[in-house]
């Protein structure tokens, strides 16, 4: 995964590195919501559904002090026909966002998984699937660039050498943006790709060097 150019001015070089690494924090974003005829019902309901899910994770061993709560939110749902309002309230909406962040990705893994088993109950809550990340990025970039460099001047001097000359200094270095993907992924982008929902990442960078040729 990398290419080259050669010019007068030297020769320009794509390196790469990876490192196979885990996710050491997670965020789980929930939600209870129901609806209701009266505003009251629906707000009660909600309450209800919130428990339920504290319940559940506490259970499941998450500590108190990792689950943050939303502000309780309720708005009306009007009558359409035809694609008009007719201005007549037919019901609530309450909903409540529920966060857990903790560093036991394992466990929110199996949580998440497991979640059925409180919807089965009635209990309704919207699961939009636990967000993964790696905290030691920034600790890990240093190695993978200089990684990278040496991949560059590798490459460089497989060319250069093929054609009776040697890879001198390097004129310019621009490194590029990271790619964190779930392993043997193929996404990137161009300014960075940020995979958020596997445990299991692949962190690669790329630094595109100009070397001086002799």
């Amino acid at each position: 995964s990398g290419f080259a150019s050669r010019s007068n001015e030297g020769i320009t070089v794509t390196g790469s590195a990876r490192v196979e690494a885990k996710a050491d924090n997670a965020v789980w974003p929930l939600n209870a919501e129901y609806v209701a005829p009266t505003q009251s019902v629906a707000v009660s309901k909600v309450g209800v559904a919130v428990d339920a899910l504290v319940k559940y994770l506490t259970n499941g061993g998450i500590p108190s002090d990792a689950i943050e709560f939303g502000s309780v939110s309720a708005y009306p749902q009007e009558e359409w026909v035809n694609g008009s309002s007719t201005g007549r309230i037919t019901s609530y909406r309450a909903s409540r966002s529920v966060t857990v962040r903790t560093e036991d990705v394992n466990l929110v893994l199996k949580l998440s998984t497991n979640l059925g088993s409180l919807l089965e109950t009635g209990i309704n809550v919207s699961n939009y699937g636990p967000q993964y990340y790696v905290s030691k990025l920034s600790e890990l970039r240093p190695e993978l660039l200089k990684e990278a460099m040496q991949d560059a001047r590798l490459r460089a001097s497989s060319i250069v050498e093929a054609t009776g000359g040697k890879v001198g200094n390097v004129m310019s270095v621009r490194s590029g943006p990271f790619q964190v993907t779930s392993p043997d992924s193929v996404d990137t982008s161009a300014g960075g790709f940020y995979d958020t929902m596997t445990i299991d990442k692949t962190i690669t960078s790329t630094v595109t060097v100009v070397f001086k040729v002799k």
